[in-house]
């Protein structure tokens, strides 16, 4: 028996078995900003009125009085790990940022009757709190719920067409789909360097990383490239160049399907000439059969 518990060689995370296919951004929704004949413009109003409206309107908070500032734009939901919140102290703390650019804001609800989940009925409080305490309501633009996909695709190219930038400041992104979709609506992008993230932008080519522990150091970096882009226009647009032609190489849905179907082809050339049965398959099923489905399977046969 003691064989049954036995991992041979433990599992090789180089065996040609073990590959990455990445998922992508839906071209039908999400496409560069420069793509003038697909542009959803019908929505240009009502994205207006949602990002600049002069009233807080229901499930909403502050008002953005004018369009001379570029805009730092997040969308995430409202809990701890996507660090939202944190977003917005960073943003709160550092004068210059708050000088040069309004910050809106598309995450959870805005009112804590509004959410069952009491994670995020914290993080409502908070966000509460940085507002009242850094009188935020004229810079930030905060709106609840969660967006249609094709409101959502055209509010990213709107950004865009504003010289803003896309804010993720997650503690950690075990991907990053709206790195994604920010990146190829060609918005210059600032994300966590904890997760998918790191592998998917090139620093200071497509994008930048920033470390969410140091929030100060990313508000700095932020308002530095923000100053920059004043300074140059050209600069924002090899960044947006950059980010629109990082995604068409890598994270399309095109490129995932036919790397799926490559790979299943490859594997399925390999089980038919290989022997699947090899010792390290048979120890892992062995283990698992004694440490779980054996002792379930009694239970069955009791309780019958």
């Amino acid at each position: 028996m003691p064989g049954l518990y036995r991992v041979k060689d433990g599992i090789n995370v180089f065996d040609p078995k073990f590959n990455i296919v990445s998922p992508g951004a839906d071209d039908r929704v999400y496409f560069p900003f420069t793509a003038g004949e697909k542009r959803l413009t019908a929505l240009h109003e009502e994205i207006e009125d949602m990002v600049y409206g002069l009233r807080a309107g229901a499930n909403t908070r502050g008002c953005i009085a004018g369009k001379e500032k570029p805009l730092l734009f997040t969308m995430a939901r409202l809990d701890h790990i996507k660090n939202v919140t944190g977003l917005v102290q960073w943003y709160a703390e550092n004068t210059k940022l708050r000088t040069i650019a309004n910050l809106l804001v598309i995450a959870g609800y805005t009112e804590v009757s509004l959410s069952e989940d009491e994670e995020e009925r914290r993080q409502i409080g908070i966000m509460h709190d940085l507002m009242d305490n850094y009188g935020l309501d004229n810079h930030v633009r905060w709106i609840g719920g969660r967006l249609e996909k094709n409101l959502a695709g055209e509010l990213y190219r709107y950004v865009a067409d504003h010289r803003g930038v896309f804010v993720q400041p997650a503690l950690f992104e075990a991907f990053g789909l709206t790195v994604i979709e920010a990146m190829i609506s060609g918005l210059p992008t600032f994300a966590t360097q904890y997760g998918g993230p790191l592998e998917i932008i090139e620093h200071g080519i497509s994008g930048f990383h920033i470390d969410p522990n140091r929030g100060d150091e990313a508000a700095e970096l932020i308002a530095s490239y923000l100053e920059r882009c004043a300074e140059d226009p050209g600069h924002w647009n090899s960044v947006s160049d950059a980010a629109i032609a990082r995604v068409e190489s890598r994270y399309t849905w095109k490129l995932y399907a036919k790397r799926l179907m490559t790979l299943s082809c490859i594997y399925g050339f390999w089980k038919y000439v290989t022997n699947l049965e090899r010792d390290e398959t048979r120890c892992y099923l062995e283990m698992l059969y004694s440490l779980v489905y054996r002792h379930r399977a009694r239970n069955v046969l009791h309780s019958s």
